[in-house]
């Protein structure tokens, strides 16, 4: 793992902080992490690192036999190049890591072909010194066109992919808008988890819904929307969509590929802010996602903050968590609802604060408050 501070670096996490998230994403992809390297530099770098560092990589590559080299931020076509030439070893930066991982989670058409598009877009122009890469896009013996040089024949393979990935998701997107206008038909009001990758929105989701949704103690362990029905203590229903977590330093090609989340998320009527209150860097993880959904042009959405894995930090509670229990106050108190999705401690009263919240907003039918609980 390999990481550079600058001067211009988020304020908010700090080289350490990064790289070992940065740790956890290697982790997650199945690679042993044998050495951490980080430096400070006051300027770019054609290699990322300057020539020292360079030396003391160049050392723990020999010596452990490092056969790949993470850097913890998007590297120019150059700097990728550079870095290879040098080493004679595989480079990779976080946007490359964090598509391998959503490569191996996306289980729908639609997931798995929006992970494909954007590695695609991220490949094409860093196809330079890819020794690998025809290989991996199906090219080979007979694709060459006369005059053409082999880097010209791979960027007009890249493109034919991207074109017939992009009429291909068209198609997939036109059937899921069909769906989500029945969902509407329904009149069922959506309410949409999300949150900082890791924080429990799956446990969440499966303790509201009984789903049955994947759960690993691991980044971006969901990647695909998932939409269930549930009801609601005085007789309503709704629908709930747990999607993919977001994480710092998002790259852009990164966000093409979170499409379907983004559309659920626009789609939803309430959303639910899952933080882990377990995180050293829980107000910051916060912070992300509030400047994403922002990013996203969601900021005014109803939003609801649930504080989650409170079973880690506090006795089983007698008569539910109140606000002023929430550690030491660096998260919002207002709207905020304290749980444990893993041992389902004040689901009810989260599921009452959902349905206020929606019957606040005339979503839901006028047999509410009639039925039993």
């Amino acid at each position: 793992m390999v990481g550079v501070a600058s001067k211009v670096r988020n304020a908010l996490w700090s080289l350490d902080e990064s790289l070992q998230e940065l740790t956890m994403l290697a982790q997650t992809a199945g690679a042993e992490v044998v050495g951490v390297i980080r430096q400070r530099l006051d300027k770019g770098s054609r290699t990322y690192l300057g020539p020292g560092k360079l030396e003391e990589l160049e050392e723990l590559r020999t010596r452990e036999r490092v056969t790949l080299v993470v850097c913890d931020d998007e590297l120019t076509p150059n700097q990728q190049r550079n870095l290879e030439t040098r080493l004679d070893v595989k480079i990779i930066d976080r946007t490359a890591l964090i598509l391998d991982i959503f490569s191996r989670h996306a289980r729908t058409r639609e997931g798995q072909l929006q992970v494909e598009l954007a590695q695609h877009q991220y490949i094409l122009p860093r196809l330079a010194g890819q020794w690998s890469h025809l290989e991996r896009l199906g090219g080979g013996i007979g694709t060459r066109g006369p005059g053409e040089s082999q880097l010209e024949t791979d960027r007009r393979l890249i493109r034919r992919r991207i074109q017939r990935l992009e009429r291909e998701l068209d198609v997939v997107r036109r059937r899921r808008s069909s769906y989500m206008a029945r969902r509407k038909q329904a009149r069922l009001p959506v309410v949409s988890l999300v949150g900082y990758t890791n924080a429990g929105k799956s446990t969440l989701f499966n303790a509201l819904s009984r789903a049955g949704v994947t759960v690993q103690d691991r980044l971006f362990s969901t990647l695909d929307p998932v939409t269930r029905r549930i009801w609601l203590p005085r007789g309503g229903q709704s629908l709930i969509t747990d999607t993919v977590g977001f994480i710092h330093k998002m790259p852009p090609a990164v966000s093409v590929a979170f499409r379907a989340t983004l559309e659920e998320l626009q789609e939803a009527d309430l959303l639910l802010h899952v933080v882990d209150i377990t995180h050293p860097k829980a107000p910051e993880q916060s912070q992300v996602v509030d400047e994403i959904l922002e990013e996203m042009g969601l900021g005014d959405k109803a939003r609801l903050l649930v504080v989650n894995k409170m079973d880690l930090m506090a006795s089983p509670p007698q008569d539910g968590f109140q606000a002023d229990d929430a550690v030491d106050g660096s998260l919002p108190r207002e709207a905020t609802v304290l749980v444990s999705a893993a041992m389902g401690w004040n689901l009810d009263a989260l599921l009452e604060e959902i349905e206020t919240r929606l019957g606040a907003m005339g979503l839901l039918s006028a047999t509410v408050g009639t039925a039993s609980g």
